[in-house]
């Protein structure tokens, strides 16, 4: 493809009875990945009225029943949308790139404001995740197709992202000409750009709507409640993603077929000729070879083109990643090698923390670059690559050591944690012990057995149960200290395998009686 070829952007939607998956495609190639399960409730975006359970000056947060299992957690400086509107008004931007700090409270000055009992109208920016409970803001937000609207604010403004000063001041005299309702802000956003007068007017009056109606939940119905809720996955995508670059959208549900191509009659109607019903016989996702993708983007360890790779490990609060060169060789020089795989790595890793929805705190290890020129380089491509991700980063340069350190906004659970659960083989350590710790252990206890029932073991043998590969390696490498072991002490030992065990699991009896000398075999366990 030339430089100047037009790229195809696809939309691939699977709908099932249990899960509906979104995959953006570009070229063919999976860009971003979405899933939304039917028994699960998303709460992001949502509204609810709920009432203040405790404010904690320490942490400068309070904590409010919103329903939930756990209660909602709230920044003191987001418990007042008026003071968040006026910031945003007066100083825009200027205010984050100067260190986005907020108002300290003084202890005790909440408490004068907010009581203990208050009912509080918040949303949730995001979800319960791991041991947390959701994070909630005073400072609500309702998007539309093209407007973001913002109650209890005056504010007005088209979205930075639109950088066309012709299109922003046609914009903004659109959004002055709107009837526009007192004491409610509006934005305009990037699907905006070339929308006409009526379309703007359409979609403030369903946004006004829905406010009318979320205003007279909070009059009427008794806290804690939810107010609003954003459309399911397949609708989200319709309104936030379908844009004049996106060639088609292909959907293996009739059902869903009609219902987006009702919505997006609404919106535009030359798009509902690029809504594509998919009816085949092998599974859309299949078909388009996003399953494969989405296998090998998930592994810890994903390979690049050249021959390096990378290492992702995940935990609750941080996720590393390291960078190997593996198989490449490229590059005439050692330095030309390194900085080569750590930009083709930088690149990868933007795509990879969008595939996992992965956020939080991310450290990343790149290959050490001698030179600083070389480190710049990297971290250039990698703050350009992150720049289409729609959730907010923060970029650190590399350090000396090689580590560029970033945080990504994180509103739900990752992949990882949505689609897998701790093994219950290794108990989600990833390791289990070798062969040779199980047989250290092993001749361990059946001392310490023989020792505490000798009269026992002169009666009867000594039983032990273990996994076959551990009795592999009792058998093989060890028989000879086994031999030793039952002529120092006068004891016969016979070994059993039995393949329902879990390989560290072992059992030290009598023989005949059955008496337990030692087991740490766990009957509840779930066997694999």
């Amino acid at each position: 493809m030339t430089a100047n070829a037009k790229s195809k952007k696809e939309i691939i939607i699977n709908c099932e009875s249990l899960e509906t998956r979104v995959a953006f495609l570009e070229n063919g190639h999976l860009e971003d990945y979405f899933v939304e399960r039917s028994g699960e409730q998303r709460i992001v975006g949502s509204i609810f009225k709920g009432k203040v359970q405790n404010l904690e000056d320490g942490l400068q947060a309070a904590f409010v029943d919103i329903g939930m299992k756990k209660n909602a957690f709230i920044h003191y400086w987001d418990m007042i949308p008026e003071d968040a509107a006026r910031l945003e008004a007066e100083e825009g931007a200027s205010a984050k790139r100067k260190g986005g700090r907020k108002k300290k409270f003084e202890p005790g000055e909440m408490k004068k404001r907010f009581s203990v009992g208050q009912e509080i109208v918040v949303q949730v920016t995001k979800g319960a995740i791991g041991t947390k409970g959701p994070r909630v803001s005073a400072n609500l937000s309702i998007p539309g197709r093209y407007l973001v609207m913002m109650p209890g604010t005056g504010l007005k403004g088209v979205s930075r992202k639109i950088d066309d000063d012709k299109e922003r001041a046609r914009l903004k005299k659109i959004l002055a000409r709107l009837p526009v309702p007192e004491n409610i802000g509006f934005i305009i956003r990037t699907a905006g750009t070339g929308a006409r007068k009526t379309a703007f007017a359409r979609d403030l009056r369903v946004l006004v709507e829905t406010w009318v109606d979320v205003e007279d939940k909070i009059k009427n119905a008794p806290a804690p409640v939810r107010l609003y809720s954003e459309p399911d996955l397949v609708e989200r995508v319709v309104r936030d993603s379908l844009t004049e670059d996106v060639d088609r959208i292909v959907i293996d549900s009739k059902d869903e077929f009609g219902r987006v191509r009702d919505i997006i009659a609404k919106i535009s109607r030359r798009s509902r000729r690029n809504i594509k019903q998919y009816d085949g016989d092998t599974p859309i996702f299949d078909h388009f070879n996003i399953e494969r993708q989405l296998e090998n983007a998930l592994r810890r360890k994903v390979w690049l083109p050249s021959g390096g790779y990378l290492v992702f490990d995940e935990t609750e609060a941080l996720v590393a990643i390291d960078i190997n060169t593996g198989r490449h060789k490229g590059g005439t020089t050692q330095e030309e090698v390194i900085t080569e795989v750590n930009i083709e790595a930088a690149k990868e890793i933007s795509k990879q923390l969008k595939l996992r929805n992965v956020g939080g705190l991310v450290v990343i290890d790149f290959i050490d670059m001698r030179l600083k020129r070389n480190r710049n380089t990297v971290y250039r491509t990698m703050k350009d690559a992150m720049r289409g991700d729609k959730a907010r980063t923060n970029l650190l340069p590399i350090s000396d050591l090689g580590l560029l350190e970033m945080t990504r906004q994180r509103a739900d659970e990752s992949i990882r944690s949505t689609a897998y659960m701790d093994c219950p083989y290794c108990i989600g350590r990833g390791l289990v012990k070798s062969d040779y710790s199980m047989s250290v252990e092993i001749q361990r206890h059946i001392h310490e057995a023989i020792r505490k029932h000798k009269e026992q073991v002169r009666k009867e043998p000594v039983k032990v149960c273990v996994h076959p590969m551990v009795l592999e390696r009792l058998r093989k490498s060890d028989e000879d200290i086994l031999i030793q072991l039952e002529g120092r002490y006068g004891a016969r030992l016979i070994f059993h395998s039995d393949v329902n065990l879990h390989l560290e699991e072992f059992a030290i009896l009598g023989a005949e009686s059955g008496q337990v000398f030692f087991s740490n075999i766990d009957k509840n366990r779930v066997r694999v």
